[in-house]
């Protein structure tokens, strides 16, 4: 039986042992085995991550040792608290600010006089090997409030004496001391800089607004990675050569695709062979919602009142672009702004005109242009931009059709998703937020229903993995956010499906039921590309601009190695062309393998040779790019066969139905 003040903690085998008071992390894990106490590195009490140091009180308790997964954010906090250590050995004066965990890595920003270049970098790995190898302990103090500031002031530490003067008087402020160096942290950290190990990398330098704020000084930033073993560090380190080969604004250049300018900035000037890849991708989604949806287009400018209305101009103004008349004698002074969403215009069309339970589902589609503010730091090519076209549709149906358009949705979208090359799709459940419109019992059931939907997906396809985004649901309403997984391993969240009770209610939307009574319907908000421009460039990052013939804005290249053969060639392109595919000549003066590398870095994915020989035998020499290899073919067989090829994949199915049909 417990004393009164004795601990008792639950361990993972549901086991159940009491500890007298003031046992700390380190006692638990020495009262199980030597081994698991020099193996551990901080508890979990209760999920939360603690020191291995700290006493423990009443919960569930896990011993978390150096492999365990969640052990790889406290080596990169120890990591980056080794190298502002690091940075303060050797420049001392350098003042330190914030250096939090982010994905994959750590950052620490920097007060110097100079600040830090490329060259600086493996001067400061060579530092924090040797304060790795040192092994000093990590230690916890507690300080007042007003001694921590003394402290730091007296160190010159001014931007720490910011961080300290934002806590509340009277609280105390934690401190980790590793050796003689030390810092503000809120913690936990490992035992010691140790175990850190030796699988990290510092990989660039930046500037940074202290705060983040335009207006405040700019420091010198740091960015790391640190892993668990060599390994992992080596894998993560080829991600990250990988990612810039496939930089999408890397290969937008070469492939002459699209390009961007400070008179518009966040916005695409597309090239005639990216708006070209464009226009087949909506021509492909068109094509999907043949006899299910029917597209529609709401205006692109509306009064605010209508946003009012919606609530997005109380809940999302800071994201939206303001539009009044240029002339200020003009009669109409209103106040109007760019969409940012198609959802209120698509109410609108809902509304017009009186809606029966026999008329739903009614699901509208839009390839609708929005446009919404993002600071200009924030934007990154095709993958963060201020204007673009969201793949938009909304079922409006009854609250006992939901379920079935749900994962009517889910099957579209998984398909689309495969025939871009997609197969693995994390789909997670982002549940209600803080700020949000309606009640919760209307979030109650919209959830309830999201969550026997995703059960059912990922039960029913191997290819989903199933999630939840705790407080990440839109203002309005619960939502599922489809992530892929692309040909490098990193993830893109790109659909959504939306649950919306409120929208209807707010704008007065209804239909008549079958006792002849107004009743709301549910709204569904659905996008599968999301942005097409960012789904664009997830698609040339995962291929490496290797796109799938059917996706390639030019399909093949009919290049001569002598001028003798451009007859031939040019009946060879006529003829690809009349069957459908993008093809262009080369026949300059130039010699074979120029004009070979030449479409290559442009991203071809075939270049046809001909030569006088194929000119009299009526042959072709076929090239693929990223092949050394050549094969020679017909002239009938090379149409025939790149014909077959640069079909989409949706119609390749609708032919193949059609020949099983026809057998």
């Amino acid at each position: 039986m417990a004393a009164t003040g004795d601990v008792s903690l639950v361990f993972p085998d549901g086991s159940e042992r009491v500890f007298p008071p003031g046992t700390t992390g380190a006692d638990v894990a020495q009262s199980i085995s030597k081994s698991l106490a020099k193996k551990a590195v901080a508890i979990a009490l209760d999920g939360t991550l603690r020191d291995l140091a700290d006493p423990v009180e009443d919960g569930a308790i896990e011993i978390v040792t150096r492999e365990d997964p969640r052990a790889l954010e406290l080596i990169r906090h120890d990591a980056a608290h080794v190298m502002a250590e690091a940075v303060q050995e050797l420049w001392p004066g350098t003042q330190v600010t914030i250096g939090p965990v982010i994905d994959n890595g750590f950052f620490y920003d920097f007060a110097k006089n100079e600040p830090f270049t490329p060259e600086d970098l493996p001067v400061i790995e060579k530092k924090m090997a040797e304060i790795i190898k040192r092994n000093a302990r990590f230690e916890k103090e507690v300080w007042p409030r007003e001694k921590a500031r003394e402290v730091f002031a007296g160190m010159g530490e001014r931007y720490k004496v910011e961080l300290v003067d934002a806590i509340p008087e009277g609280e105390d402020v934690k401190i980790y001391r590793q050796g003689d160096w030390f810092d503000l942290c809120r913690g936990p950290h490992m035992v010691s800089t140790g175990q850190v190990g030796n699988a990290f990398k510092l990989t660039k330098v930046a500037g940074a607004y202290w705060r983040g704020d335009s207006d405040n000084e700019m420091l010198s930033r740091i960015y790391g990675t640190a892993w668990a073993s060599q390994d992992q560090l080596d894998a993560y380190l080829h991600m990250i050569e990988e990612a810039e080969k496939r930089d999408h604004r890397r290969l937008g250049r070469e492939m002459d695709l699209f390009h961007f300018q400070e008179e518009g900035p966040g916005t695409v000037f597309w090239h005639a062979k990216g708006w070209r890849i464009f226009q087949t991708v909506v021509a492909y989604m068109r094509r999907r919602l043949e006899g299910v949806y029917e597209e529609v287009n709401a205006p692109q400018v509306l009064v605010s009142d209508l946003w009012e209305t919606s609530g997005h101009w109380g809940w999302y103004k800071e994201n939206m672009f303001g539009v009044r008349s240029a002339d200020p004698d003009v009669e109409d002074q209103r106040t109007f702004a760019l969409k940012p969403m198609n959802c209120p215009g698509h109410v609108q069309i809902f509304k017009h005109g009186l809606k029966s339970y026999r008329d739903l589902p009614i699901r509208l589609a839009e390839f609708g242009v929005v446009h919404r503010y993002e600071p200009s730091g924030a934007l990154h090519g095709l993958m963060r931009v201020r204007a673009f076209t969201q793949d938009d549709a909304h079922v409006f149906c009854t609250e006992e059709q939901l379920e079935a358009e749900i994962l009517k949705i889910n099957d579209l979208m998984m398909s689309v998703y495969a025939d871009f090359g997609f197969d693995q799709v994390e789909v997670k459940l982002a549940t209600r937020p803080d700020k949000r419109v309606g009640t919760d019992a209307m979030w109650d059931h919209a959830e309830d229903i999201l969550k026997t939907s995703l059960q059912r997906m990922a039960a029913e396809d191997d290819r989903i993995t199933a999630g939840i985004n705790e407080g990440e649901g839109t203002f309005y309403g619960p939502k599922f956010e489809y992530t892929l997984k692309d040909a490098i391993g990193r993830e893109w969240q790109v659909g959504t499906t939306q649950v919306d009770f409120n929208l209807p209610e707010r704008f007065g939307a209804f239909y008549i039921d079958s006792d002849s009574e107004k009743k709301r319907p549910v709204m569904v908000h659905r996008a599968i590309c999301g942005s097409m421009e960012r789904f664009l460039g997830i698609v040339l990052e995962s291929y490496a601009g290797h796109l799938p013939l059917w996706l390639a804005p030019v399909q093949a290249v009919v290049a001569t190695i002598t001028s003798e053969a451009d007859p031939y060639a040019e009946e060879l392109a006529a003829a690809l062309r009349e069957a459908g595919l993008h093809v262009e000549t080369d026949l300059r003066n130039e010699k074979i393998n120029y004009k070979v590398r030449e479409h290559s870095l442009a991203k071809v994915p075939v270049i046809l040779v001909c030569g006088r020989r194929e000119a009299e035998e009526r042959t072709v020499s076929m090239r693929r790019l990223g092949s050394r290899d050549q094969s020679t073919l017909d002239f009938d067989a090379v149409v025939e066969s790149l014909s077959d090829e640069a079909t989409p994949p949706d119609l390749r199915r609708r032919r193949q139905a059609k020949a099983r049909a026809a057998a």
